[in-house]
């Protein structure tokens, strides 16, 4: 019964959304599909997508582009997907996950709609943070199931081909409904135990006559290089298969579209790259405009207002109240911590990385410049902790590391040696401010 609930949702979902790939005038055999999850709080998973879709219209694959997109995804976002990157959207009923805790992954199997596509002769399911360095249609030669193992044992569901089979997909859905074993509670989990043999498959090679194999093949790494081995060397040296596609399987918070995350992982800037060429930033400019005028405005009034707001913050209080007299300290310490921590707030998250830093660079010493003037604080050691930000992202943008070993070990090296010169700076600081407060109130000393 709810096997036959799913199927019928399934239905509903693509006729309310008025696109059935059967009706429509199909235009290729094959297809690259990538699943949208989001919701109108994942505005950098929608942004991912457009790039992803529009690389490989830069590419010029011979393949229809299909986003398989939840009922949860806005409706605006999904029509920019189909007139202006020229995708096909099927919406569909998110399948339910049986897996109890998996909050992150739960939506994840909506991939399995890929075996619904019948339309299509082969498949190449993506996810989006994948960063194509090269057009891939031979893959739609591979045979029913085809997939790299990035992992030793266990393949990596970013990248998998596969031919749709209605079959298929109901046996998939009754699996889930019946409680087979999953190990990560995700789809990768599920698949790789719906095809427990795949390792033991032989490799892919394309056929020089473009004939489609039969079977179950293992994909060389090249399709599907996870950006990790990227790091060891420095560079890519995967022999197995073509250099094609690199993807981020990483922590969820260092994704490459986010701009914090180069020059952290130095591929980050490649994916922005291949932003820039494709969909660009255009929409993100007069959200960035915002936040620098507000930074340059603070700064303006802190220098002009100074002498009242360090009147303010040392104003005589009830020394009886001991609260009262630790107040001003807790205020400033907690003021310049805030200084590098709320422009992470309020800076757009998947502007480019040099605009997101400067703006991060600016507001913290716009919220610096607050605690400073208000305080009386020395500038140097308050901007101490900025300038070793600074020099760590020098570090780790440095190009002319042999080896990612070396890349590391510099880094550690450096916050290691830094570390020496924030201490003396945070000593400094507290001393300054212990006499600011003394000589302002006449406060009994601190502990």
């Amino acid at each position: 019964m709810r096997v036959m609930v799913v199927m019928v949702g399934v239905v509903q979902a693509t006729a309310f959304y008025g696109v059935n790939l059967k009706h429509k005038n199909k235009e290729h055999r094959n297809a690259y599909a990538t699943v949208y999850m989001g919701t109108p709080r994942d505005y950098e998973f929608y942004v991912a997508t457009r790039v992803l879709i529009r690389s490989l219209i830069r590419l010029q694959v011979d393949a229809d582009l299909i986003v398989i997109a939840s009922l949860d995804a806005p409706l605006r976002w999904l029509r920019a997907l189909e007139e202006e990157d020229g995708a096909k959207v099927l919406r569909v009923e998110n399948v339910n996950n049986p897996y109890k805790g998996q909050q992150r992954f739960k939506l994840t199997l909506n991939k399995l709609y890929a075996w619904r596509l019948v339309d299509y002769d082969g498949v190449v399911m993506l996810d989006a943070d994948n960063l194509f360095l090269h057009k891939t249609d031979e893959l739609f030669q591979c045979g029913q199931f085809c997939a790299v193992f990035i992992n030793p044992c266990i393949f990596h569901t970013g990248l998998f081909v596969l031919q749709p089979s209605l079959e298929v997909f109901k046996d998939m859905i009754h699996q889930l409904e019946t409680g087979k074993a999953n190990p990560d509670g995700a789809d990768q989990g599920f698949t790789g135990a719906y095809f427990p043999d795949l390792l033991d498959q032989p490799k892919f090679y394309p056929h020089l006559n473009g004939t489609t194999l039969d079977g179950h093949y293992r994909l060389p790494m090249g399709y599907q290089m996870d950006a990790s081995y990227y790091y060891l060397k420095l560079g890519w040296r995967v022999p197995c298969g073509p250099n094609s596609v690199i993807t981020f399987p990483g922590a969820p918070w260092l994704k490459p579209w986010y701009w914090w995350s180069w020059p952290v992982l130095s591929l980050g800037i490649q994916w922005h790259e291949n932003r820039r060429q494709t969909l660009g930033y255009a929409a993100e400019m007069p959200i960035v405009m915002i936040p620098s005028v507000i930074f340059l405005g603070i700064i303006t009034m802190t220098r002009l207002a100074s002498p009242s707001i360090s009147k303010l913050c040392y104003r005589n209080t009830d020394k009886s109240s001991s609260l009262m007299q630790t107040g001003p300290k807790f205020i400033a310490i907690w003021s310049i911590i805030a200084a590098y921590i709320v422009p992470f707030a309020i800076i757009p998250r998947t502007i480019h990385p040099l605009v997101g830093w400067t703006l991060y660079f600016l507001g913290s010493v716009t919220l610096s410049s607050v605690a400073i003037n208000s305080f009386l604080l020395p500038v140097v050691p308050i901007l101490v902790p900025l300038i070793r930000v600074l020099g760590s992202l020098l570090v780790m943008a440095c190009p002319w590391y042999p080896y990612g070993v070396t890349r590391a070990l510099a880094v550690f090296g450096y916050a290691f040696c830094y570390a020496l010169i924030a201490w003396g700076s945070m000593v400094k600081v507290t001393a300054r401010l212990q006499v600011s407060l003394e000589k302002r109130t006449n406060f009994p000393k601190f502990g």
